[in-house]
């Protein structure tokens, strides 16, 4: 099968999922919308069919569920009719939001790698940290997310850094547990006959068990990416007003524009896929250039 084949296999079943969703969307919309509707046509003693309820339903100005094409007419007017440094362009908006997931995902996967690297090495730190890594995830970032921008802004750490501990926070635990797994990946065969050349813990480390870790480790930071981005967005909603994806739902929300807060989550969402294939890419790059230098080495 070659590349143009293998394309067009992909693409098929894609855009069949995207015409049934944006079908049962339609048609969601007219249901979610119609009872506003039918109650105004009975007070106004309108004669109504479906047709009109349709029609009417894609087009209200406050829906509870706007129509894809509604959407998309927001979407244009926000991105591509609004000047890059507008405070009304979602580009403007989407990087704020990207500037401090991006320094979250960093802290987070550093942070993530050097805990790993004590757990693996440090029977100590495996059976009393392992646990606190876990029970941690089970605080609902919504309450912790006021508590760490309230806390930093008391002692006078304001702007990105706040928000990008709570990205961190989202994106450590991951990266902690694939980094673990890939790090105690290799066979006790393959440990053993390291031992027997008197390779140094070191040696160990860089030659056979960071290798074998980084097949785990981008599956982590592709989730870490994506977590990344839900955390600045909930940094944001503490913040109200300010920029970014969270403070456009938290506008869209106070003000009734659905419109607004669909644009912006489909904003959030084409971004979060964006670095998701971006850190798809470097672990392809990354898995090739391992391969042959296996190959090289052999």
């Amino acid at each position: 099968m070659n590349d143009a084949t293998h394309s067009q296999g992909r693409i098929f079943p894609l855009s069949v999922v995207i015409v049934v969703l944006t079908v049962i969307w339609y048609a969601g919309a007219v249901y979610l919308n119609s009872g506003q509707l039918i109650d105004r046509y009975n007070k106004r003693s309108v004669q109504w069919d479906i047709t009109q309820l349709a029609a009417d339903a894609w087009s209200m100005k406050r829906p509870v569920l706007p129509a894809p094409h509604q959407v998309v007419r927001e979407l244009k007017k926000t991105v591509l009719d609004q000047k890059v440094t507008s405070k009304r362009s979602l580009i403007y908006h989407a990087g704020v939001t990207l500037s401090s997931a991006l320094l979250g995902f960093v802290l987070g996967t550093v942070l993530g790698i050097g805990l790993a690297i004590g757990i693996v090495y440090v029977t100590t730190l495996d059976r009393s940290l392992m646990p606190w890594i876990i029970a941690s995830q089970t605080v609902p970032i919504l309450a912790l997310a006021p508590m760490i921008i309230v806390v930093l802004g008391s002692v006078g750490i304001t702007g990105l850094f706040p928000k990008s501990v709570i990205s961190m926070y989202l994106c450590f635990f991951p990266v902690v547990v694939g980094m673990v797994k890939g790090l105690r990946s290799p066979e006790p065969m393959l440990l053993d006959q390291m031992h027997t050349y008197y390779a140094s813990r070191a040696q160990v480390f860089f030659r056979l068990r960071l290798p074998s870790s980084i097949p785990f480790l981008f599956a982590s930071l592709k989730v870490a990416i994506a977590l990344s981005i839900v955390g600045a967005i909930v940094a944001e909603l503490p913040t109200g007003g300010q920029g970014g994806l969270g403070a456009r739902l938290l506008t869209g929300s106070y003000y009734g524009q659905t419109t607004m807060i669909w644009a912006a989550l489909i904003t959030a969402s084409v971004v979060s896929a964006t670095l998701v294939s971006i850190v798809a890419l470097g672990e392809r790059t990354m898995l090739r250039r391992l391969d042959g230098g296996q190959v090289a080495r052999s």
